[in-house]
């Protein structure tokens, strides 16, 4: 009976750790997802128009300086000239001048993009819902690795064929 008793203890110990971690695993995804989510997005909205978007989206920090003054509310696509227009709240503390610059910029080599604002010089501040007109769309980083490695390539086989041509005129010339 005793041994019966001891593996039934054990069992229940087990499930019920089990249970407990599955719980602590359960929540904290949870609170990643609703930390995740911005408290309020106060503030006023501003627009840009990007010739590239790629790998910004709904919920992406807006930066000046480096600190986070902002968030990315809505993107769609111009009809007209297929253009990224982003739209994305600035604190209200914050007054930007009109040639004000916005530029989609990593994190890290494989962080999230963001919105960087770069303040111009100008008097005048732009108003809620203007359209910050300096700006400068993401850098894919595939495509750069791409033109790497196709010019590294390109640049390999030039070398094969002047190297060839070289030394079948060397050994042309020797004979």
């Amino acid at each position: 009976m005793s041994i019966y008793s001891a593996k039934v203890t054990q069992q229940l110990t087990e499930f019920s750790i089990g249970l407990i971690v599955i719980i602590v695993f359960i929540t904290g995804i949870i609170m990643a997802i609703v930390g995740h989510s911005h408290e309020s997005d106060s503030g006023y909205l501003l627009k840009a128009s990007f010739g590239r978007a790629d790998g910004l989206g709904v919920g992406a920090d807006v930066k000046l300086a480096g600190v986070d003054v902002g968030h990315v509310t809505h993107e769609q696509v111009n009809p007209t000239d297929y253009k990224a227009i982003v739209t994305f709240t600035v604190r209200s503390d914050i007054s930007l001048p009109t040639d004000t610059a916005a530029i989609i910029t990593s994190d890290s080599l494989l962080g999230g993009k963001y919105i960087d604002l770069s303040p111009g010089g100008n008097e005048e501040t732009l108003r809620p819902n203007s359209f910050i007109n300096h700006t400068q769309g993401s850098i894919s980083l595939q495509e750069l690795l791409t033109k790497f490695i196709f010019s590294v390539t390109d640049n390999i086989s030039k070398n094969d064929v002047h190297n060839s041509k070289e030394n079948h005129d060397s050994l042309t010339k020797s004979q």
